[in-house]
C-alpha cells in the first residue's frame, strides 16, 4: 500500500470533469424554464437594492434563503452527492445557511452600509453571479445547457450572497453573529469549490477563489474604517 503522503488531491476526486458539468445540464433541464426566469428576477432585486437598500436587503436575504435551500437540497444533495459522498454533508451546510439568511431577513436592525466602495463591490459580485457566471461556458467550451445559473447552481448563488452580505451592517450582537455565520458558510464554499475545480484541472477555480478573496477583503476594509 502506498504511503499517505504519496497521494495527490486528484486521487481523492471521485468523478470525471465531464460528469461534474453534466450535473448542471441535468439540473437545468429538470428546472426548465427557471434558468430564464431567475435572471430578470435577480436584476429586479439589484435595482430595488440600489433604490431602497433597507427593505430590499431584508427581502434579498429572504430570497437567498430560499435559493440556498433549493440549491442545497435539489442540486447538492440530489445530484452532487450522487458522485461525491461528502456532498451529502455539504447539503446540510446549505440548509444551515438558508436558516441563517432567513434569520437575517427577520432582523429589524439589519441595515445597509453607507460605504460607497463596499456597495460597488457588492453590486459587482451580484452582477457577476447573475450575468457573467453563466457565460463561462463559452471560454471553457461547454454547451449552454451546462451554464451555472443563480438560484440553481451553487457558485453563482454563493457569489451573489457575498455581494448582498457586503451591503449589510448591524446594530446588535445577535445580528452580527448571524452575519458572521453567513460569511463563514459562504467563504467555506468558495474554498471548497475552488479546490474542486483546480483538482479537476479547470482554471475556473479562480472564480470562486477571487470572489471570496475580494469579498473578504472589502469586508475587512469596511470594518477597519472609523
Amino acid at each position: 500500500m502506498s504511503e499517505w503522503w504519496t497521494y495527490r488531491p486528484s486521487d481523492f476526486l471521485m468523478f470525471a470533469p465531464r460528469t461534474y458539468w453534466r450535473l448542471f445540464e441535468l439540473h437545468n433541464q429538470a428546472w426548465w424554464p427557471a434558468p430564464w426566469l431567475l435572471l430578470p428576477a435577480g436584476l429586479f432585486g439589484l435595482g430595488w437594492l440600489v433604490r431602497r437598500p433597507g427593505p430590499a436587503l431584508r427581502a434579498g436575504a429572504c430570497a437567498l434563503a430560499v435559493a440556498w435551500a433549493v440549491v442545497g437540497w435539489c442540486f447538492v444533495r440530489e445530484r452532487y452527492a450522487q458522485v461525491h459522498w461528502v456532498m451529502a454533508w455539504g447539503a446540510w451546510a446549505f440548509v444551515a445557511q438558508a436558516v441563517v439568511l432567513a434569520g437575517l431577513a427577520s432582523r429589524p436592525d439589519l441595515q445597509a452600509t453607507t460605504a460607497p466602495a463596499v456597495r460597488r463591490g457588492g453590486l459587482l459580485l451580484c452582477g457577476w453571479a447573475l450575468l457573467l457566471q453563466p457565460l463561462l461556458v463559452l471560454p471553457f467550451g461547454r454547451p449552454w445547457t451546462q451554464a451555472e445559473v443563480f438560484g440553481l447552481a451553487p457558485d453563482p448563488t454563493v457569489i451573489a450572497t457575498l455581494g448582498l452580505l457586503l451591503w449589510a451592517s448591524d446594530e446588535s450582537t445577535f445580528t452580527r453573529a448571524l452575519l458572521n455565520a453567513a460569511w463563514l458558510l459562504a467563504l467555506v464554499w468558495c474554498a471548497v469549490s475552488a479546490a474542486t475545480l483546480w483538482t479537476m484541472g479547470s482554471a475556473q477555480g479562480w472564480v470562486p477563489f477571487m470572489a471570496g478573496a475580494a469579498a473578504a477583503g472589502l469586508r475587512w476594509k469596511a470594518r477597519q474604517a472609523p
